[in-house]
């Protein structure tokens, strides 16, 4: 895992778009195209929006993403769907974007994705971590082992506070309570993964995740057994790591 320690959050979300923008590109001139995992939440807007300003040729890069409410329209403000076709889709206009749909049958989309997404080996993911340092909807204590790339996750307590403190829902009771959320087993089949992980409200997160053990109760302490992360942070999310430096 190579740490990346930014001033501020603008800069963290810039460092790793370039970084990200890089690896597509060198995918693309090796293999004529590139698979990508699209992130989203608050900790994505910086990086975002200068991925879609890099010089990439999206016509040949086929796009996935992580997770989806079970039981959100595309129409409702937190949905993921209407995050990314604003901020991402429309404006690059990929080959392909695969979106999760969690308003059907839940079992049949996750096959559905499954189906799709092993026959398109990812060349870069973009992911970020929560604050209960989750990975994607992978809530503690993950399954670092189901093969299945898509799942039908319970969200926790944690993680709900998390969302309407972001300001996607207006109170904890309108939080769904569960999600299609990509598998850590499938993330951790990328290539290359971009984590994106800004803000104080993570600094503790991001301590058990690169200073802790491997374990299921920390689900992107995962990522220190992935060949090629790079962890992107500003100050504030980095200051307890900082702390143990100096200590």
């Amino acid at each position: 895992m190579k740490i990346i320690v930014s001033d501020n959050k603008k800069e963290l979300g810039s460092k790793a778009a370039k970084k990200g923008a890089e690896l597509i590109k060198r995918a693309i001139a090796e293999n004529g195209k590139a698979n990508i995992i699209v992130a989203t939440g608050a900790s994505q807007f910086e990086m975002l929006e200068v991925l879609v300003k890099e010089n990439i040729d999206w016509s040949v890069v086929t796009c996935f993403h992580l997770d989806e409410y079970i039981g959100i329209a595309e129409t409702h403000p937190a949905s993921f769907r209407k995050y990314l076709k604003e901020r991402f889709v429309t404006i690059v206009k990929p080959l392909a974007f695969h979106y999760v749909n969690g308003e059907g049958d839940v079992q049949a989309e996750c096959q559905r994705l499954h189906s799709l997404i092993i026959k398109h080996p990812i060349d870069v993911a973009f992911v970020g971590v929560g604050e209960n340092a989750h990975l994607a909807f992978n809530d503690p204590p993950a399954d670092f082992d189901i093969e299945d790339s898509y799942l039908d996750v319970e969200l926790d307590l944690p993680c709900r506070k998390q969302q309407m403190g972001e300001g996607w829902f207006k109170c904890l009771d309108e939080v769904p309570t569960r999600a299609i959320s990509m598998s850590v087993n499938r993330i951790m089949k990328s290539t290359h993964i971009i984590c994106s992980v800004p803000d104080e409200r993570k600094a503790r997160a991001v301590e058990r995740v690169v200073n802790g053990e491997i374990t299921p109760e920390v689900p992107a302490s995962i990522l220190q057994k992935h060949a090629s992360t790079y962890l992107f942070l500003d100050k504030k999310s980095a200051s307890l790591l900082v702390l143990k430096a100096n200590s």
